[in-house]
C-alpha cells in the first residue's frame, strides 16, 4: 500500500526550527505517517534534530528543495549542482533515501523560448553529476515537472522521463503532482503508466489546491493506474488554505479558501485513503 503523507505547506509556509517541530506535531496528530520538508534554500536545516522529533512522533520524513534564482540549472549549471549536492548531504544527515523538488530550474525563470537543445545538454550533465553523487550514499533524486505558468524546463512526466533514460542511473526519478498533471497532461493514466517503477513521488493536489475530490482532477484514472503499476510510494498531500496568509501571495491563493488548514489536511487524508481502498484492494494489490 502507499504511504499517506502532508507537506510541511500545510502547516508553515517555510522551514523553520520552531515551525517545523509544530509541522511534525501536527503530521503525526491528524494521522499521516509522513512528512515532506520542503528544505529551506540556505539549507540551514539541523537535520539529526529534526530525525529525533520524527522518531519521537512516530512519523517518517522525505525531504524535496526547490532551486532558488542563482541556480536555475541552464543558466548557473555549477551553482546548481552545489545546492543539490548539499541537500543530498542533509538528506544522508537525516539517514534518508530520498530528494525530491522543483530541482531542474528556478520557479519563474524564462528566456521567452522552449528548452533548447543547448540547454538540454546542460540539464543533462548536472544530473548525470548529481545522481551520480547521491548513489553513493543510497539518496534517490526525483525530478517534478511543473506547469509552463512557472518553468519552460520540465513541464511534463515525458520530459523527465527522456532524461532519465539519457542518463541512465538507478538514482534518477520522477516526482510528480497532480495539479501540474492537470494542466500539462492529456490523461492522468498514462502518464502513471508509462512512468512505472521511475514514479518514486507523487504530490496529491486537487486542481484549485483546495480540497480533494470537489476540482476537476480525475482521481479515478490516477489510482487505478497508481494500483496497475503497484505503486508503493508516497502520496503527499499538498494543497493550501489561505488561513495561512504567508502562503496567498506564493500560491495565488487570491479568493479566500473554503476550508482551514486542518479540516483540509484531515478531509484530503480521508478522500486519498478511500481512493486507495477502492482501487488497490479491489484490484488484489496488498
Amino acid at each position: 500500500m502507499p504511504i499517506f503523507g502532508t507537506s510541511i505547506l500545510s502547516f508553515i509556509p517555510t522551514w523553520t526550527s520552531d515551525g517545523g517541530q509544530y509541522a511534525i506535531k501536527k503530521t503525526a496528530e491528524y494521522g499521516f505517517d509522513m512528512l515532506e520538508i520542503l528544505l529551506p534554500t540556505s539549507l540551514d536545516f539541523d537535520a539529526k534534530s529534526v530525525k529525533k522529533q520524527l522518531n519521537n512522533h512516530g512519523i517518517s520524513a522525505r525531504c524535496s528543495l526547490n532551486l532558488p534564482k542563482d541556480c536555475h540549472v541552464p543558466f548557473y549549471p555549477e551553482k546548481a549542482t552545489v545546492i543539490i549536492k548539499k541537500a543530498i548531504d542533509k538528506v544522508a544527515e537525516m539517514d534518508g533515501d530520498f530528494l525530491g523538488g522543483v530541482l531542474h530550474s528556478a520557479i519563474g525563470t524564462f528566456t521567452g523560448n522552449s528548452c533548447s537543445n543547448d540547454e538540454k545538454l546542460i540539464v543533462e550533465q548536472v544530473f548525470s553529476e548529481v545522481a551520480d553523487y547521491a548513489s553513493k550514499q543510497n539518496i534517490t533524486i526525483a525530478i517534478e515537472p511543473i506547469n509552463r505558468y512557472e518553468s519552460y524546463v520540465f513541464t511534463n512526466a515525458a520530459e523527465v522521463l527522456e532524461l532519465i533514460k539519457n542518463v541512465n542511473s538507478d538514482f534518477l526519478g520522477l516526482h510528480l503532482d497532480t495539479f501540474h498533471m492537470n494542466i500539462e497532461e492529456n490523461d492522468f493514466y498514462n502518464p502513471i503508466v508509462c512512468a512505472g517503477k521511475n514514479l518514486k513521488h507523487l504530490h496529491i493536489t486537487e486542481s484549485d489546491r483546495g480540497m480533494t475530490g470537489e476540482g476537476n482532477v480525475h482521481w479515478d484514472n490516477l489510482f487505478k493506474a497508481l494500483a496497475e503499476i503497484n505503486y508503493q510510494g508516497p502520496l503527499v498531500l499538498e494543497n493550501f488554505s489561505s488561513e495561512i496568509k504567508e502562503l496567498i501571495g506564493p500560491t495565488s491563493l487570491w479568493r479566500p479558501s473554503k476550508y482551514n488548514s486542518e479540516d483540509l489536511a484531515k478531509g484530503s487524508l480521508a478522500f486519498m485513503k478511500a481512493m486507495v481502498n477502492k482501487h488497490y484492494i479491489n484490484n488484489s494489490h496488498k
